[in-house]
């Protein structure tokens, strides 16, 4: 156990009793005779008194030698010791944030009861949600990638510094065969695409990569641009030397966070090889001054690409922000089971602010209206094999914000009866209407949206599946509150 931990717990409990028995810090000084400033590093953890002052400190607040040094904690204060011994404040490098730790020890320190009710509402939130450790940790991520607009320009670099150290033409399509080879005669990779494929209950996976063997097992039945882009992390993984990495795509469990914050890395540095930054600004540079919408056009860039669409769809949210300052955006992946009512929200990022719509943890009914849903069901009433594509202006009821959102939709390649869509919404800000020169009132639909069915206030919605009782809930609830407000009055006037 880390003396750190046994440092911290320490200090709390001394000063827990101390408070308890209304003795300021001045006061415990003057009553063991050791120093208010001694004490103080004692209280925040920063100091582990001796045996002798121990016992002066048991002797004179009356308590136990062995409550003291004990590491239990009363119940109070419980929460704060299982959050501190999970270690989760290491798993997590709070640098990132430009926290460090010690700051946080020193918040706990000042003020363990505050910090400890927030802890325990958070738990039990988490309880109520079944917030894991993976979707925490992912939550994480995805603030990381927030609060840096979701572009990193370390990686872009190293991407572009990979391609003149192994004469890569980004001008040209980056195909699997020219990594392939890379990742045999440089990094004395094996490549077993049979393998895999044996073994049906591993289906769902794209790869396994055996370390001390350096091999890849690679399934059969995967596309040219999804083999690409697996090809391209795993040179990520060798050229910028991370070396704690996931050893499955996609991934089924991690040790840490590092784990998920390098295959981050390596996903974005294969996003920035497969589909190089220059090449990408111009190609928007020029779709973006076209007088009229041409989606074609848009579906020609995808194509010029060696990529999926999320791929592709991903790779605009790091360019967006930063090179065209269109900074108000949500991505999303949405995955549908043939004749299930339920969406599932699989993947979101959000630039700049919490846009809408954004995951639902109660199960709700995600708005029919939206063309993220309407593309997957284009798809199956289609029966089409390849890809629907759809643009729409989504307006949400009783607020002001609009966006424009192009989505398109596939089916899993690895999971049978499975369709996906992927999207991307950029908030109608007079700067984006001026930014795309094709935007002109009328041209693309626009549809009133809600949230979920069960918070949705549109009238007449042919494409409701269930009520809004949730809404109808809380207007009760309000109807209720004014009701008593004006009894109250009443009374108060008489």
């Amino acid at each position: 156990m880390e003396e750190e931990y046994i440092r911290l717990i320490f200090g709390l409990k001394l000063k827990q009793i101390r408070t308890d028995r209304k003795l300021s810090l001045f006061g415990l000084a003057k009553l063991t005779g050791l120093s208010k400033s001694y004490l103080n590093e004692i209280e925040k953890g920063k100091k582990y008194p001796k045996t002798d002052k121990i016992v002066l400190l048991s002797e004179n607040l009356d308590v136990p030698y062995d409550h003291l040094v004990s590491l239990k904690l009363d119940k109070n204060l419980a929460p704060i010791g299982e959050i501190l011994q999970s270690k989760i404040l290491k798993e997590i490098p709070l640098d990132l944030f430009g926290i460090k730790e010690n700051n946080l020890i020193d918040i706990i320190a000042n003020a363990p009861a505050k910090v400890n009710a927030f802890i325990s509402t958070i738990i039990k939130i988490s309880q109520n949600y079944n917030l894991t450790r993976e979707s925490f940790f992912l939550a994480a991520l995805r603030s990381y990638q927030e609060a840096h607009n979701n572009y990193f320009g370390e990686i872009e670099i190293e991407a572009e510094n990979f391609a003149k150290s192994y004469h890569i033409d980004l001008n040209k399509p980056v195909l699997s065969k020219d990594l392939e080879e890379i990742l045999i005669e440089e990094f004395n990779y094996t490549i077993d695409t049979e393998e895999l494929s044996k073994h049906q209950n591993l289906s769902e996976l794209r790869t396994i990569f055996i370390p001390k063997k350096k091999a890849l097992l690679i399934y059969n039945g995967i596309s040219e641009a999804q083999k690409t882009f697996i090809y391209a992390k795993e040179l990520a993984y060798n050229f910028l030397k991370i070396e704690n990495r996931l050893y499955t795509f996609p991934w089924v469990k991690f040790d840490s966070f590092d784990q998920v914050l390098n295959n981050f890395i390596a996903s974005y540095f294969a996003g920035a090889l497969i589909i190089p930054k220059k090449s990408l600004i111009q190609q928007l540079t020029n779709f973006f001054a076209l007088e009229e919408w041409k989606p074609f056009k848009l579906h020609r860039i995808i194509k010029h690409y060696n990529c999926s669409h999320e791929t592709f769809y991903q790779r605009l949210t790091n360019i967006l922000p930063k090179h065209f300052n269109i900074k108000n955006l949500f991505f999303l992946r949405f995955t549908h089971k043939l004749n299930s009512p339920i969406h599932r929200l699989s993947k979101e990022l959000h630039v700049t602010q919490q846009q809408a719509p954004h995951a639902n943890r109660n199960n709700e009914h995600y708005c029919r209206r939206w063309i993220s849903l309407k593309t997957i069901q284009d798809l199956e009433d289609l029966k089409k094999s390849k890809a629907t594509f759809g643009v729409q202006i989504s307006s949400y009821e009783n607020e002001k914000n609009e966006y424009l959102v192009l989505s398109s939709a596939t089916p899993d390649p690895f999971k049978k009866e499975i369709n996906r869509s992927v999207s991307i919404g950029m908030l109608l800000s007079p700067h984006l209407k001026k930014k795309l020169r094709f935007f002109k009132e009328g041209i693309f639909t626009k549809k009133i949206v809600g949230v979920t069915c069960e918070t949705c206030a549109v009238q007449n919605c042919k494409e409701r599946v269930a009520k809004p009782w949730r809404l109808e809930r809380s207007n009760q609830y309000e109807e209720i509150s004014k009701a008593v407000e004006n009894i109250i009055l009443s009374y108060h006037s008489t």
